[in-house]
């Protein structure tokens, strides 16, 4: 098993439902910004709308941090709008919904079980580069929680800004960092 973090997000292009419109979203789209990939196993579920609603809830924080969010999922676009149209939860949407009926972009971040075509609950955070600085991939029926993912991504913004200091745990935008010695070995 190879590690994903510090590869290079895929190319991709795939279609989006977003804001009452289809649009089309590509590697391009997330160069020079930070990007959070957020795969689900699909639309008409049970934990996926809950883990969409939490995400709705917290994406004007994470905008603020200059961070887009994209959902995932093998879906077509067509169903991200059925599905839009007919949940009042999934209507607080406001990120983009990627489609990913080929399995490309699943497949490229390592959650795509093959045997039903579904995501797993995979969570990426991509800096401007291209990076991936963070993955999280959980099994289907463990749902996340948006406000981990918002503390985690303060943290790796933080780095990215102060590459000579570190976020030890359970650090909050706002909290002590440490800076990496050979006078703090054995201390902490």
């Amino acid at each position: 098993m190879q590690t994903i973090i510090n590869s290079q997000a895929p190319e991709f292009k795939v279609q989006a439902y977003r804001n009452g419109k289809f649009e089309t979203v590509s590697c391009g789209d997330i160069k020079g910004k930070w990007s959070i990939f957020f795969f689900y196993p699909a639309d008409f579920t049970f934990v996926c709308p809950t883990e969409l609603a939490d995400m709705a809830d917290k994406y004007d924080r994470f905008k603020a941090l200059g961070v887009e969010v994209y959902s995932v999922s093998t879906d077509t676009h067509f169903v991200h709008k059925a599905w839009h149209d007919a949940s009042e939860t999934i209507r607080k949407i406001k990120y983009p919904m990627l489609a990913d009926p080929t399995g490309h972009l699943s497949r490229s971040f390592g959650v795509l079980n093959e045997a039903d075509w579904l995501a797993y609950r995979g969570t990426f955070l991509v800096n401007p580069e291209g990076q991936i600085k963070l993955a999280e991939v959980n099994d289907n029926g463990i749902g996340r929680n948006a406000d981990e993912l918002l503390r985690k991504t303060e943290a790796a913004l933080f780095v990215a800004a102060h590459p000579n200091e570190v976020c030890p745990a359970k650090w909050k935008k706002g909290d002590a960092t440490l800076k990496p010695s050979i006078d703090l070995v054995g201390k902490i």
